[in-house]
Parts: structure tokens; sequence; C-alpha cells
């Protein structure tokens, strides 16, 4: 199979399980949060009182990326190529706002959150790792999509990627939306991604308490997560059960 074919099948793969990176890379960065937690020296900042002001740089870190998918899904209109699940889906290629200046915005908010998790490891090799293993993971699955959108849109497609950047924005190219932005989208399609990062961050600092031996929880943490699955069960069941978050063509 030529390497072309081998990426693109590869990356159709990889999409339709992406789910199950998260996982590794959160049951990983827990191993190497608690192996820093029982060698403190390993991180110039443990156990310090700056320590509770670098967690919060992590996690707002982190925020930043879930903004910035939040950003995009409330922009983007249905069936296009900007939010999909199991297969890929596009009616129309998104070029104006936040993909006038990247092509794969999602992934770039993907991998902010996930970074902010990463840097809370105190490890600077891990960071390292989580980088590559990153890139090499979602170079096959934005390959697999650009072949898909390359082939159903043809030269539309060349010449909007042609000119604008993959991974890194280019806002000097930014183009205002054609539609408002949505709430309610960003409300039903993201929902759960401030509970999971307030559920991350606490249970690593419960763990990092335990394992320290110390009382010493980061509250605001605790407190988040709670609100935000308070949050998460009440969006939930608007979606499931009423319209209220439904919105024509969004």
């Amino acid at each position: 199979m030529a390497l072309q074919e081998n990426f693109e099948k590869q990356g159709n793969w990889l999409f339709r399980y992406r789910g199950g990176l998260p996982i590794i890379f959160l049951v990983a960065g827990t191993a190497v949060y608690a192996y820093v937690a029982f060698n403190p020296d390993l991180f110039c900042l443990k156990r310090t009182p700056y320590e509770i002001y670098y967690e919060m740089g992590c996690f707002a870190v982190s925020l930043f990326g879930l903004a910035v998918r939040a950003y995009t899904v409330g922009y983007t209109p249905a069936d296009t190529s900007g939010r999909n699940t199991a297969t890929q889906v596009a009616e129309r290629v998104n070029t104006v706002g936040i993909y006038s200046a990247v092509r794969h915005p999602l992934y770039l908010g993907n991998f902010l959150m996930w970074l902010g998790i990463a840097f809370l490891t105190g490890s600077f090799w891990f960071v390292i790792v989580f980088c590559l293993a990153f890139w090499l993971y979602y170079e096959r699955i934005m390959f697999a999509e650009e072949q898909f959108l390359r082939k159903k849109f043809g030269q539309t497609y060349t010449d909007w990627a042609n000119k604008t950047p993959a991974f890194i924005p280019n806002f000097k190219r930014f183009e205002k939306p054609d539609l408002p932005f949505s709430w309610k989208k960003v409300l039903k399609k993201e929902k759960n991604g401030l509970a999971a990062l307030f559920l991350v961050f606490a249970l690593l600092d419960i763990l990092g308490g335990f394992i320290e031996k110390e009382n010493k929880y980061n509250y605001f943490f605790l407190i988040g997560f709670i609100v935000s699955l308070i949050a998460y069960g009440i969006l939930k069941y608007l979606k499931n059960k009423t319209t209220l978050l439904n919105e024509v063509g969004r």
C-alpha cells in the first residue's frame, strides 16, 4: 500500500477511535504525576508556596483550549467540516471565522486542553513526549480529514488550504464569521468539557495530597467540579428532553 493511502487508512481508523487517546494519556499522566509527588526534588516548585500558582496556570492553559473549541463550535453551521464524531461529514467547507486563520482549530483546542494537564505533572520530559505523541497521532487524523475534503470539494478546498495554516493560526488572514455566535450550540456540543477539566485537576490534586500526606487541597477545583457537574446534568437533560438548545441550521 502506498504511503499516502496508508496514512489515510490510519487516519480514518484513529479518527473513529480517537476517544481512546485521552484515556491513555490520562493514565500515563497520572502515573508521572504520582512519581513526581513521591520524588518532589524532580520539580522545583513542588511543596513550595508557588505550586498553587503553577497549578492555576496549568488550568488556565487547559481552559484556554476549551475556549478555542467553544469559539470554533459557536460559529460553525450544521453539517460542515467543523465537529464530527464517528465518520467524516461535510456539506460545505468552513473558510471564515477561525477557519480563515487555521485549518484545524478544534484539534488546536484539544492540544491546549491536554497541554495544561501535561504541564501539571511537573515533568518536562512528559510534556515533550506528549507533544510528540499528539503530533504523530493527530497528524494522521488531519491528513485523513483533508483527503476527504479534497476529494469532495476539489479546488475549492485546495485553494483555501494552500493559504491557511494547518495548526498554528495566522490571524492576519482572519475573516469575520458568516453567522452570529451561538451559545446554545456551545452548551449543547461542549457541555462536558468544563466538568471533565475540573474533574481531572481535582483528582490529581487529591492524589497529590494523599501521596504527600497533607490535607491541603485546592478547593477551587473541587467546587468547580461539583458546580460544572450539576450544569452538565442540566444541559444533558435540556438536550435530550427539550428543544431549548436547538437552532435551525446550527
